[in-house]
């Protein structure tokens, strides 16, 4: 049997406003108008009823009646739902994934977004069991060469844009290990297209090691980037396809409608095994 929360009834306590729902439901099922006639069939409502109701949706404007005895859904959803869009917070919609997923590898999860040449840490889950001290604090910034995530950010600029932020910036390192040289950074660029994950290979920090997957809104545009931390001994590439579900879970909490890409899991080194 089917576990409900108590808190939350199955459907409306007033009748009035379930057959609104369901009024609606037949409306947003249809691209044209539907008759009156139609709908009352579809909703098993009488005709009275099915017109009263509508009517005071026509009103409200949540419903139009672009001609007599027709119907549509209206102009003011859209308006609530632009407000709605404006108001998602991707900070917001990743909190509860990213808890979800430090718990699964006990490792610190982050969220990061792009300000010009830098990301910036927005969130973070972690705790001190993971083994490792936190060296980004929420706020901090880096920059985009150096990082997981900012190479995500880099990967979708065009070709011109990567050269203009190699002139300004000179990719100056910090370790060993940090890209330097635009060939370099340039083939690292192709890899996060190709496979929609990108690495940190301690270039930001010695010994600690990071891969990231994008967040995207409902225009398919990348907002943020979700990567893990991990001691560089530790980062275990069976993680992958955790972090990109919890990324795709964010994205949809956005309205992105996910489309088929190549798996970020094939011809990568290292597969199933913890990379030294």
């Amino acid at each position: 049997m089917k576990k409900t929360d108590p808190g939350v009834p199955s459907k409306p306590s007033v009748q009035v406003l379930e057959r609104m729902f369901t009024l609606m439901d037949v409306l947003a099922a249809r691209e044209e108008p539907v008759s009156l006639k139609e709908i009352s069939e579809k909703t098993g409502l009488h005709p009275s009823t099915t017109h009263r109701i509508l009517n005071d949706l026509t009103i409200g404007r949540f419903v139009d009646r672009p001609e007599p005895g027709s119907y549509r859904l209206g102009m003011r959803l859209l308006e609530l739902g632009n407000l709605v869009k404006a108001r998602l917070s991707v900070r917001d919609a990743a909190l509860a994934p990213m808890r979800s997923l430090h718990k699964q590898i006990q490792q610190p999860v982050n969220l990061s977004m792009r300000q010009g040449d830098e990301i910036v840490y927005v969130e973070r889950a972690y705790s001190e069991r993971s083994g490792m001290q936190v060296v980004r604090a929420i706020g901090g910034r880096a920059p985009l060469h150096l990082t997981s995530t900012g190479k995500l950010f880099l990967a979708v600029d065009d070709p011109q844009r990567v050269r203009a932020y190699a002139a300004r910036t000179g990719l100056a390192g910090h370790t060993r290990n940090s890209i330097t040289q635009l060939p370099a950074l340039e083939r690292e660029l192709a890899k996060a297209r190709q496979y929609g994950i990108a690495r940190d290979n301690e270039e930001l920090e010695l010994g600690v090691r990071c891969m990231a997957a994008g967040v995207y809104d409902d225009q398919g545009k990348l907002v943020a980037g979700l990567s893990i931390s991990a001691p560089a001994d530790r980062l275990d590439e069976s993680w992958l396809p955790k972090l990109q579900a919890t990324a795709n879970a964010i994205s949809e909490a956005l309205g992105y409608v996910a489309h088929q890409t190549p798996s970020p899991f094939a011809a990568e080194p290292g597969i199933g095994r913890n990379v030294r």
